[in-house]
């Protein structure tokens, strides 16, 4: 019994990293904002593996897709891998540690909140650390940026994300138990196995519309 569920969890992990990369390539073909921030939805499918194995997983299959991408697709080699990692479980990290402790659509909605406001305030700091020796500029440009630039791109970066983690939750959990790799119930009310309800994806759907439209006019295209 602990062998099949092993595999399972490993099938899984290889199945999230997959879809994780397949994520961001699709991200490849949004504009990048001031020159060089890009945004990629793959944080969303991470937080999702969270909440169904635990928040560990999310550092496991993180790590797994940015050195992925460093090796393939991207050109900012050892920095951006970096950058990838630490975003992504400064999100997908709290959000599947507070619903692990709340597994219901409170917790979820707590816990990607949080997640977002942990991965914002992370890159600040982050961006006000390296990207200097990046970028190869004083800091005092890169300061002048934080809240114009990498405050509004980060928080809103998080919100699609997880207006994205609470739309593709559903549909991959639906996936992964025809494929018999899980058997975790959806998200829960009050403690009670309750089924999904439309109006989660409802306001999934809501959030994403608002956050696309920020996205748009931040980056000038609107």
């Amino acid at each position: 019994m602990k062998k099949s569920v092993s595999i399972k969890k490993i099938a899984s992990l290889g199945m999230f990293c997959a879809l994780s990369f397949v994520m961001v390539i699709l991200g490849k073909v949004i504009p990048n904002v001031a020159g060089f921030l890009s945004y990629d939805p793959k944080d969303s499918v991470i937080a999702i593996s969270g909440f169904l194995f635990g928040p560990l997983y999310t550092v496991v299959v993180s790590l797994a897709v940015s050195l992925l991408e460093m090796v393939t697709i991207s050109e900012t080699g050892i920095i951006g891998c970096l950058m990838n990692f630490i975003s992504t479980v400064a999100f997908a990290f709290p959000a599947a540690l507070i619903y692990k402790k709340k597994r219901s659509y409170e917790g979820a909605v707590i816990g990607l909140f949080t997640g977002v406001v942990l991965m914002t305030a992370c890159m600040i700091l982050w961006n006000w650390l390296i990207t200097p020796f990046y970028m190869l500029v004083e800091r005092s440009v890169v300061e002048k940026m934080l809240l114009p630039v990498f405050l509004p791109f980060n928080g809103i970066k998080g919100g699609l994300n997880a207006a994205l983690t609470l739309l593709l939750y559903k549909p991959l959990v639906m996936a992964l138990r025809r494929a018999k790799l899980v058997s975790a119930p959806a998200f829960q009310s009050g403690g009670e196995k309750k089924p999904f309800r439309p109006f989660l994806l409802l306001v999934g759907l809501v959030l994403l519309l608002v956050f696309v439209a920020l996205f748009l006019v931040f980056a000038g295209i609107l």
